[in-house]
């Protein structure tokens, strides 16, 4: 037992050991020298500490220091698994979402990422069991040479500060985080926060003149096309949990994966480059992103960061224009402070797990064909009245990790499909799409199809990049022909019925969730003119450039061909084709230009919504 006498180097090897696990799973060239030149001189700084302050139970501090740390590593690897960044205390305020969405949680964890625990629960049974006393003893009876402890935490905290100093103005976190380290980007991000209430942009400086501009937008003069084309009509807005672009005409083994939707797309206008703009919050930023047009926070879900504010929103805008509006969802309006969000946004009314039970349960809540049941008999009842309705529906069966009970599947899959998360995948939207299209009948034999615009989109992504295995990834390749990349992951449909407007046709333009606002007041005549707003009516713009802080908090940006992903700045960044996922040549793609009017619009939005008043509680 003379190694646990040294206890410095010990531990030192034991968090190096989780720290090369935790390198070789988020960053893509694995773990290097930088992981030892990163990460050791962290360890010491909190060494060095605590043979400075503390007094006799040193060991057990460094067992306290030893067991933080490696939760530390573990909710990076956990969090990197389904997000595809690093993980900051900006994350700790969803820790309470973890054990409400348990399944999906425990889904992404690889078996011997348990292993990093190991050595706590075998130090804590030798240290502590009253035979080995004698052990924790010697331990502590090693003096350490106050003046060797000083240069060593002279020297280590140099050394952090040389990783963090020349990397603080990269522009992609997982590759700052790689630079400094992954101990000091969690440092250097609570600090570098305390710094950004000094770039808010005035208030007077926010127009949407300016706002075009950036975006490249010229408005239609006098109005645009469609302008009021479907006024008085009812608006229906559909979310449909983690469906991709992808599923729309895909066959598996012959078979249709979502026959509906299929049909539903060649029948209406389908938008097939569209893309999700969702952050941290996931389908809750979905529901803020359509019903404000403005982006999401950098690192927080929006409704734990911008809720608080009078948010300007679509069902605001139809509210004021003589509209009632509801939202519907299976589940708790507690989930992801919808409570709050609904209040900010301005619903009328919403319905959630109170209102659909626990009846016939898939996931959180009772499943699609319950809720579209149930809703169906609402909108009836809305468009019985006097004002025409917005209606937003929020599906939710499809929901990671797509563990649908086996008597709901209506389709079988080769075995290669067998326990694998793409298998799962394909099972549950085929099932999502099985309800939504007996929603779709209802609404035609209801008599509201025909009296409303609908439009039709996905939340975010399915099936994520960093969570698949190399098998898993083969599959998904085989079913769209090219090696499933962002572009693929990132891109949802948006499916548009507009009676007397829309006509069976495939735009290929660029559009996203922050469009959906103004492309529906277009149609309903309803004026913007005195509403901020960040997104573009896609009947009336042909070019589009969409700022994007999915899984990239500092900001990507996809234009008509486009996605760029910056590396340390724009120089060293890289752009995928929106058609097949393939690199651009260097020096093609989007400019440094359009990257940084990226930038530029993402801090308008920030600055925007952190002067609105509060809203009325």
């Amino acid at each position: 037992m003379r190694l646990l006498n040294r206890r410095f180097f010990y531990f030192t090897i034991i968090l190096l050991v989780k720290g090369i696990l935790a390198w070789s799973v988020v960053f893509d060239e694995g773990p290097s020298w930088m992981t030892l030149v990163t990460e050791i001189p962290f360890f010491w700084v909190v060494f060095c500490l605590i043979e400075w302050l503390a007094g006799k139970r040193k060991m057990l501090y460094y067992m306290i220091v030893n067991l933080l740390l490696t939760l530390l590593y573990f909710t990076v690897l956990m969090y990197y698994k389904y997000y595809g960044i690093i993980v900051t205390y900006h994350a700790l305020a969803q820790a309470d979402k973890v054990t409400k969405v348990g399944e999906s949680t425990y889904s992404l964890l690889d078996p011997y990422y348990l292993f990093i625990f190991l050595d706590i629960a075998v130090l804590a049974f030798i240290l502590w069991r009253p035979k080995h006393k004698h052990i924790q003893q010697r331990v502590s009876m090693r003096p350490v040479k106050k003046t060797g402890i000083t240069i060593m935490f002279i020297v280590s905290s140099l050394l952090c500060l040389l990783n963090i100093w020349p990397n603080r103005a990269s522009m992609n976190e997982n590759k700052q985080a790689e630079e400094m380290g992954l101990l000091n980007y969690e440092i250097y991000t609570i600090f570098a926060d305390s710094r950004k209430d000094d770039e808010t942009v005035p208030m007077a400086d926010i127009t949407q003149s300016a706002i075009d501009e950036l975006k490249g937008t010229v408005q239609p003069q006098p109005q645009p096309q469609y302008f009021g084309a479907n006024k008085g009509k009812n608006l229906i807005i559909v979310q449909m949990e983690s469906f991709q672009d992808f599923l729309i005409g895909l066959k598996v083994n012959g078979q249709e994966v979502t026959p509906n939707i299929n049909k539903l797309a060649q029948e209406n206008m389908h938008f097939n480059h569209f893309y999700t703009m969702v952050g941290q919050g996931t389908t809750s930023d979905a529901e803020y992103v359509v019903n404000t047009s403005l982006y999401v926070p950098q690192h927080e879900a929006a409704t734990d960061h911008n809720v608080d504010k009078a948010l300007p929103s679509l069902p605001k805008l139809l509210h004021a224009n003589g509209y009632t509006t509801a939202t519907f969802h299976t589940n708790d309006v507690s989930f992801w402070n919808r409570t709050e969000l609904y209040k900010a946004i301005g619903w009328d009314r919403y319905y959630d797990k109170s209102f659909y039970g626990d009846e016939d349960h898939i996931a959180f809540g009772s499943s699609d064909e319950v809720l579209y049941k149930k809703t169906i008999d609402e909108l009836v009842k809305l468009d019985e009245g006097e004002q025409p309705f917005y209606a937003q529906i929020i599906s939710m069966s499809a929901h990671h990790p797509y563990n649908l009970p086996e008597a709901k599947y209506k389709m079988d899959l080769p075995e290669e499909f067998d326990d694998t998360i793409v298998g799962n995948y394909i099972h549950a939207q085929n099932y999502a799409d099985y309800a939504l299209g007996q929603f779709i009948d209802d609404l035609k034999q209801r008599g509201i199809w025909d009296d409303s615009v609908i439009l039709f989109y996905g939340d975010h992504q399915g099936l994520s990049l960093y969570s698949l295995d190399r098998d898993e990834k083969s599959l998904v390749a085989g079913m769209i022909g090219h090696e499933y990349g962002y572009t693929d992951m990132f891109r949802i449909p948006l499916i548009l019925h507009a009676p007397g407007v829309t006509t069976p046709s495939v735009r290929e333009q660029t559009g996203g969730q922050i469009d959906i606002l103004p492309t529906a007041a277009n149609l309903l005549g309803v004026s913007l003119s005195n509403q901020i707003y960040f997104g573009q009516d896609l009947l009336n713009q042909s070019s589009n450039m969409l700022p994007m802080r999915h899984f990239l908090p500092s900001g990507s940006v996809i234009t008509e061909d486009d996605m760029f992903l910056p590396g340390i700045d724009y120089t060293d960044g890289t752009n995928y084709s929106i058609r097949d996922n393939s690199e651009t040549e260097h020096g093609e793609g989007a400019t440094e230009d359009q990257y940084n009017r990226t930038l530029k619009l993402l801090s308008l939005s920030d600055s925007y919504v952190s002067q609105l008043p509060d809203k009325d509680e």
